[in-house]
């Protein structure tokens, strides 16, 4: 288990004074949902997702290192978590955290990190041009998950094209042909696993939606 992992988990077992088993889920195993429960992660990764009626799949955005998710937070009827990293996660259910005041205080900033994530997909997925949609989504996957490394920002999560391609309503194709685009002028690049590094010179701080203008892909 790594020291985050850990961290987490001997945090909030002081905070509630029970005794939680950590849960593991290899990558790409689906996670089980209950009502009236949530999961924190303490080490890994999972995509949440959700169906349509034409058996397409849509992206909700992820959780990471101490962030919430579960039924309980949400109203839709199919709704999806699935580890792409191996992940290790806690389970409370919803009267022991409705009787912790404690665990109320450490859940709910990771909650509102959670609420900003989707909000920011959203306001994402609106936006007209699929370059503009593309741009900014690696600008949020690199707010969220970006470590710096020389002359850019290295996503800590690898992310397939078809999960690019359902978060900004375009097809896998168009994905792919855009990263490659994006690669030939330099302003992307990957390392030797494969993770995509985000060069600064054309990923800055931020976008339009995160606070400062946005460039064109």
């Amino acid at each position: 288990m790594s020291s985050t992992a850990k961290t987490i988990l001997e945090k909030n077992l002081h905070t509630t004074d029970l005794d939680h088993n950590l849960h593991f889920y290899a990558k790409g195993s689906e996670i089980p949902l209950v009502s009236q429960g949530i999961w924190q992660v303490c080490q890994g990764l999972v995509q949440l997702s959700t169906l349509y009626t034409t058996g397409e799949e849509g992206l909700l955005g992820w959780a990471g290192p101490s962030m919430c998710f579960g039924l309980w937070l949400t109203c839709l009827q199919t709704y999806q978590a699935t580890a792409i990293a191996d992940t290790y996660l806690i389970r409370y259910s919803i009267l022991e955290v409705e009787a912790s005041p404690q665990l109320c205080h450490a859940l709910l900033p990771q909650m509102g990190r959670r609420l900003r994530q989707m909000e920011a997909i959203l306001a994402i997925a609106g936006q007209r041009r699929v370059e503009d949609r593309l741009y900014q989504l690696l600008l949020l996957l690199k707010q969220e998950f970006g470590q710096p490394v020389a002359g850019g920002s290295r996503l800590s999560i690898r992310i397939t094209h078809q999960d690019i391609a359902n978060a900004i309503c375009t097809t896998r194709v168009t994905v792919t042909r855009m990263l490659g685009k994006l690669q030939q002028n330099g302003s992307i690049s990957r390392d030797n696993d494969r993770h995509l590094i985000l060069i600064d010179d054309t990923f800055e701080i931020g976008s339009d939606l995160f606070g400062v203008i946005s460039q064109v892909v």
